[in-house]
Order: C-alpha cells, then structure tokens, then sequence
C-alpha cells in the first residue's frame, strides 16, 4: 500500500457516504452531503462550504472523478452535471458521497 490511499476509507458510518477525496478516478455516485467541519483548508469552513455550493456540489446531484494530478494524485477533475472542476483532493474530504 502506498502512502497516497488511506488504509481505512472516510465513512459516515449511519449512511454509508465516503469522501469523495479518498475516491479514485473512475468513481461515480451521488452526493450525500457537504461537511466542512473536519476540512484542512486554507480558508474558513463556511466559506468552504458555500464555494463548494456555488460550483455545483449540491445533495443529490450525480458526481464523478474523471482523473487527477501526477503529483500525489492532486488536484482531482470533477464533473459535476455539464461541468467539469478541479478540486484539491483536502477540499473534496468536505464532499460525502454514495
């Protein structure tokens, strides 16, 4: 195992949701929720949060990872709808998904 993949995926226990920054390219499924709580970010949770709202990332909607960075496997592209983003893999811990 390398140090890139943690050895024990985020999970939100109650409803099964992972953090779509421990996903790997080619992952596609729903999001959950957004929890910037626990986020490592350079700016402040709520603000984190409503950027990641405004790009898109909302309850419901189908998400996937198309590639990511070589570095590290940082950032990550997202499609997200008919858009596609790229996000730091510490930002996307915030996004649950299932």
């Amino acid at each position: 195992m390398t140090g890139d993949t943690p050895a024990v995926l985020p999970c939100d226990v109650a409803t099964n949701a992972t953090a779509l920054g421990a996903e790997q390219p080619g992952f596609c499924g729903y999001i959950h929720s957004i929890d910037t709580t626990q986020v490592l970010s350079s700016c402040p949770a709520p603000e984190l949060e409503r950027r990641l709202l405004e790009m898109g990332f909302i309850e419901g909607h189908l998400v996937e990872i198309l590639h990511q960075g070589s570095f590290r496997g940082d950032p990550i592209a997202v499609r997200i709808g008919s858009s596609t983003v790229a996000l730091r893999r510490c930002e996307a811990m915030a996004i649950l998904v299932s």
